[in-house]
């Protein structure tokens, strides 16, 4: 079969928030089947693996009230419209953990639930964290604590399950 894209018929927008949208699509898919698609469309967004030296990981201690619980995970947020991802990734960098980068370096970008969200995440390892004078002004509805801790230690966690969080499993294994 050709690799073609769907062709969208009509799109409805079913409900906008601050952070994603609902649509409801109606396409004809590459075999030519028309089909009514729900799809969540979200920022990309990106995902930090920050390592203030090569043995060690700041992860983040985070509530998260669509589960009502405290997860441990690495920093992550969207991109705001007509950043690049490595301008996020440092931005983000600050407001969760209040240090900068050094350097950013690319891990890969990875579509986590292509099902049903058109979201992409960026992966950047950040390396030689240094505080800045100025502190970054936190999101209103994040509440974290950050914590460094051991690399191994962090894979020991997510062993133990003390670690849910996909994107933090998956960033793990991005590093040596």
């Amino acid at each position: 079969m050709k690799e073609l894209p769907a062709t969208v018929v009509s799109s409805r927008t079913l409900f906008t928030g601050r952070v994603f949208e609902l649509h409801s699509d109606q396409v004809v898919l590459p075999h030519g089947r028309e089909a009514t698609m729900d799809v969540i469309r979200h920022a990309p967004s990106v995902v930090l693996v920050p390592m203030p030296d090569p043995g060690h990981i700041v992860l983040i201690r985070q509530y998260r009230y669509a589960v009502n619980q405290w997860l441990w995970e690495v920093p992550a947020g969207s991109m705001d419209p007509g950043e690049t991802a490595e301008a996020a990734a440092a931005r983000e960098c600050h407001e969760e953990i209040g240090q900068v980068p050094v350097a950013i370096v690319s891990l890969g970008a990875f579509l986590p639930t292509p099902g049903i969200c058109d979201e992409a995440m960026h992966f950047f390892r950040l390396d030689g964290l240094v505080t800045p004078a100025e502190a970054a002004e936190a999101d209103p509805d994040e509440v974290i604590v950050p914590h460094t801790v051991s690399v191994a230690e962090a894979r020991r966690m997510l062993a133990r399950g003390e670690i849910s969080d996909m994107k933090t499993a998956f960033a793990l294994s991005l590093i040596p």
